[in-house]
């Protein structure tokens, strides 16, 4: 097999997202009927985390575990990577030892360097500026509670951040269209992205008119990991970018909610959104781990029948 990674979401053809999304829905109904899955059996994935997480670390880490493999948790702070071993030597060692390896970290050119010296595929866990797996679980969500994505208009309320940033790389990927509203000053930088165009999404200034007619509104914390120190700034210059249910009411009438998780309740989205009936963010929650599991087979075993 050719080594691949996913580094980012633009990394996968249509097709191959078409066969994950399936190979997901195969996954979770073996793992609802209890049937094993055990296709990575005697395969080690090693877990590297700059940045802490509780989804991450437990959809790898129980994901690869239910494929029949063992997964290591690394914490830079307690190897070599945070006693200033070069990324690149780390990388040629790590991937010697080991199947597969995620990284969760600030840079995106950090796990760039990684994946040039690694003999193994690498996975993005989530960098300053990308988050391609939850954006992987997100649509798997979307399409078993709603179908297909392509055509359909996904409204993002918030800082054009890394989930930003990979959902409109996604909808160039798939075929719908992102409507974003960022605050002034936090606007979303397309040039940066390698986006081919501006088909595919349009920016709005008042975050009502992002929501109108949108089949999926979808928000994130106003203060990302490593932004601490901006947070007074943010909470002011975000105030009118909570999802309400003003904002869900003039989505279309099934529209739906998502939140990667963790939220602040009455910040970003208030709880009536949160916790009602257009939400789903504890399935999309739960799905990170089946759709890494598709993607976890897929870069070790390729397509299977």
């Amino acid at each position: 097999m050719t080594l691949r990674h996913f580094l980012q979401f633009r990394d996968f053809s249509r097709a191959e997202f078409d066969y994950l999304f399936e190979r997901a829905r195969l996954i979770k109904e073996k793992f609802k009927r209890y049937e094993p899955h055990h296709v990575l059996f005697d395969r080690t994935l090693v877990m590297i985390f700059e940045k802490a997480s509780t989804r991450t670390r437990l959809s790898f880490e129980a994901g690869f575990q239910q494929l029949g493999g063992s997964a290591i948790y690394l914490n830079t702070r307690d190897s070599q990577l945070g006693r200033g071993e070069p990324v690149e030597d780390s990388a040629e060692v790590i991937s010697r030892m080991s199947d597969l390896v995620m990284i969760r970290t600030f840079e995106q050119s950090i796990i760039e360097r990684f994946a040039a010296h690694s003999r193994v595929p690498l996975i993005n866990g989530l960098t300053n500026e990308y988050h391609p797996c939850q954006i992987l679980a997100d649509i798997f969500t979307f399409i078993e509670r709603r179908g297909p994505i392509q055509g359909k208009t996904v409204a993002w309320v918030g800082d054009a951040n890394n989930m930003c940033n990979t959902w409109l790389q996604a909808a160039e990927t798939l075929d719908f269209r992102v409507h974003v509203s960022n605050p002034p000053g936090y606007e979303i930088r397309p040039a940066e992205l390698g986006l081919r165009g501006s088909a595919h999404y349009e920016t709005f200034a008042d975050p009502m008119e992002a929501c109108k007619g949108a089949h999926l509104v979808t928000t994130d914390v106003w203060t990302s990991m490593g932004y601490e120190a901006e947070n007074e700034t943010r909470m002011q210059a975000f105030a009118d970018w909570c999802v309400d249910a003003e904002m869900m009411k003039i989505a279309a009438p099934d529209a739906v909610f998502m939140h990667c998780l963790p939220a602040h309740r009455g910040e970003e989205v208030t709880a009536e959104v949160i916790d009602g009936p257009q939400s789903v963010v504890w399935d999309e929650a739960e799905n990170r781990l089946h759709a890494q599991k598709a993607l976890m087979e897929f870069l070790l075993l390729g397509r299977q029948e």
